[in-house]
């Protein structure tokens, strides 16, 4: 028995895939993952940021990004899709693809699960780290009530706090604001299950 061969992607192919494909996919060393499908709670918690934030940012020069917006990293081309970005000003966009990518997100936000916390806490955090414009990188749980947050500092450091008082708020010093996390919160069912990354191959 032949051993299966897991099919490698160029660039060329990934850009391909993303014009036809109806699912998000994220390429990385030839490799695509599928960053479509989520649980109730990682739905939820998107819909409840994007409102508070909308909402505390009205009549400012801001904008809140959904899920389906590229966003461009240098450290690891072409470009990642995070679950919610935020910039005060005007945004940036650059063609890559025959796609148009977002380049200079100030604040951006990751929904964790069980099969992509480390990868968000890591690698796609490194990626993100080498975009200039950024200025805070927040890890919402889905299972419980805690946000990590990480903002970055006059010599490029990162500092980090953890939030997970239902009762606490939330300031956000790249964007000047403050949300409440029971709001962020707002009707999560606690100790749901959660999806996995798939590649194409897995779909046949």
């Amino acid at each position: 028995m032949s051993a299966q061969i897991k099919p490698r992607y160029s660039l060329e192919d990934y850009f391909e895939l993303e014009r036809t494909s109806e699912e998000k996919w994220e390429w990385f060393n030839g490799e695509v993952f599928c960053m479509s499908g989520v649980s109730p709670n990682h739905g939820l918690v998107e819909i409840n940021f994007a409102a508070l934030l909308s909402n505390k940012l009205e009549g400012r020069n801001c904008r809140v990004f959904p899920a389906d917006i590229r966003i461009k990293t240098p450290a690891a081309p072409p470009y990642r899709y995070a679950d919610l970005s935020v910039l005060c000003g005007r945004p940036i966009y650059e063609n890559i693809g025959g796609v148009e990518t977002l380049t200079n997100p100030e604040l951006i936000v990751e929904v964790l699960s069980r099969s992509t916390e480390a990868y968000d806490r890591g690698d796609k955090f490194t990626y993100y780290k080498s975009i200039p414009s950024l200025r805070e990188y927040l890890l919402v749980a889905q299972h419980r009530p805690h946000i990590s947050k990480f903002v970055k500092q006059s010599d490029d450091s990162w500092n980090q706090t953890e939030v997970n008082d239902l009762a606490a708020s939330l300031y956000l010093p790249s964007i000047d604001c403050t949300l409440a996390l029971n709001e962020v919160n707002r009707g999560i069912e606690f100790g749901s299950a959660t999806p996995t990354l798939v590649r194409p191959e897995d779909l046949v």
